[in-house]
Order: structure tokens, then sequence, then C-alpha cells
């Protein structure tokens, strides 16, 4: 088991990035922005000077927060652009010998019902993507995030079953502020440990956050982890009852919103609000390994 995060928000350039994680005694970033460009957008002498600097650092990235498929493009858009950054990402991941890779299932069809999303097509073009990693060693993780996927558990598992050879990352987040489409409308927001118990089988990674809904003003309270609704002490207590060995991934939204760029802060109090939001968790991984222990 090892811990890692998304450090661009600690801060938006490597350095920083580096040194938020260090100051926590990490060795992994789950790299995603590198000077506002994801990873695999950055330009060819600028992704080599990032593959210098973390190995003169000693820090290596874990996975790839990559923005395939993510809730910004839609089903409806031209395959090749996806396809495109697969291609990209594939040799970059090889350069750092990094095997995971964060994708999606494209964002949800907002004007059309749960059961008129255009899954066969979703299915088609996730599965297309999977195979390209699978074929070249590398592992996809699905996210439920605004994606087909994300719409709740069932579509999860569907689309696990037409996509042969994909596995998950589960954001304990995300349900706190998504719509349980599993449900008849109007639709509840989802249960991050209802949603976890059905497809933990296939959880082969994990994403941090945390938060309550305000149905009042229709917007999420980010908080650190264990202090909100998305039940994370207990799914990393049931994981690690379980014996999962793979890595936790910090995504606090307290700093910086990465879905909401007007949400930021001063980047000293950016920095320490990820530090302390790594520590805290790191000491609530210990709480949760002590009460398996009977401690």
């Amino acid at each position: 088991m090892y811990l890692t995060g998304f450090a661009d928000e600690a801060g938006k350039d490597l350095d920083t990035q580096i040194r938020a994680t260090q100051e926590l005694g990490w060795k992994f970033i789950e790299a995603r922005n590198i000077d506002g460009r994801n990873i695999h957008d950055l330009e060819d002498a600028a992704f080599e000077a990032v593959c210098e600097h973390l190995a003169s650092a000693g820090i290596s990235i874990n996975c790839f927060g990559s923005t395939i498929a993510n809730w910004g493009k839609q089903i409806t858009d031209p395959f090749d652009l996806s396809l495109a950054e697969a291609k990209r990402a594939i040799p970059r991941m090889k350069r750092l010998g990094t095997r995971l890779i964060r994708i999606m299932s494209f964002a949800v069809l907002k004007d059309r019902p749960p059961e008129d999303q255009m899954e066969e097509e979703r299915f088609r073009r996730v599965s297309v993507l999977t195979r390209m990693f699978l074929d070249e060693g590398l592992q996809p993780v699905h996210e439920n995030c605004m994606n087909y996927g994300g719409m709740g558990w069932t579509y999860t598992l569907r689309l696990l079953e037409h996509c042969p050879g994909l596995k998950l990352v589960f954001d304990t987040g995300n349900p706190v502020f998504s719509d349980d489409r599993s449900k008849p409308p109007p639709y509840p927001k989802q249960s991050s440990w209802e949603f976890y118990t059905h497809v933990r089988d296939h959880v082969i990674y994990v994403h941090i956050k945390d938060g309550k809904w305000d149905p009042e003003t229709g917007k999420t309270h980010y908080t650190f982890a264990g202090e909100g609704e998305g039940d994370v002490r207990r799914i990393v207590t049931d994981l690690l009852r379980r014996g999962y060995d793979g890595g936790f991934s910090i995504e606090p939204h307290l700093g910086a919103v990465f879905h909401d760029p007007t949400v930021e802060t001063e980047a000293e109090t950016r920095y320490r609000t990820y530090v302390e939001y790594g520590r805290r968790f790191a000491r609530l991984v210990e709480e949760c390994r002590q009460s398996l222990a009977g401690r």
C-alpha cells in the first residue's frame, strides 16, 4: 500500500508539486496538470524536462490522471480526439515507468434519460481505449466521476461487463454530489459506501476526496478526509481488511478545485492545505490499521 496524490492541487509548477510530495515523505505523484497542461498534452521538450526533474528528485509518477474520455468530452465528439490522447500518453507512460492511467466513459448526455445514453458506442470506444493500453502492458482504470459509469454502480458494472480488462479507480467523494441514476427520479445523491460495496472486487486504485452536499445551494462543501459524507474511514478500513495493497491518492479540492478554476487560494495556503490533507489522511490510514488490529 502506498500514498500519492494529485499534486497539482499543491501548486501548478512541478517544483512545488515535488516539494509537497517530499515534505509528506512520499515517493509518488499522480500526474494531472503541470503548468496548466495535462501531462499527455505537454510539448515534447517540456515533457522531457519533467522526466529529468522527477528523476533527479527521486519522485515517480504512479498514475496518469488523464483527460481521456472525461467529463469534458462528449460521446458525440469525434473519437479521433480520444485516440490521439491515448497515443500520446502510451510512450510517455513507458518513459516514466508508469503502469496506471485514469480514464472515464464520456460525459453524461444531460438532455437524455439514463436509458438513452448511447451506451453501445460508449462501450465500443472504452473497449478500444482499454485494449490500446493493455496491449502495451499498461492498465487503464475507470473513475466514477461525471460520466456514464459514474451515474451509479449498476452503470459501472455494465461498463466493466462490456470492456474486458478494464479496472476501477474508486473515488470516495464523487458519489456525495452525484445523482444516483440507478434509482427512480427525482434522483437522490449516491451513497459512497453502497457504490463501493458493489464494485470493490474490481477496484485496484483509490482516490480520496470527501465533502458534504448542501441541497439548498446545490453545491458541495469539501472537507478533510473522514469529515464528510464520503464514508472514507469505513471504505479505507474495509479495503485494508480485504488486503488491499494499491495506492491511495489524495484529491483534496480544498485549496484548488480542478473542476472550477475560479476557486483558488493564495499559493502558500494552497500548498499548506495539500500537505495538511496528506498528513491527516496518513493518520486516518494508521487509525484504520489500529482498529483492525483491535488496539
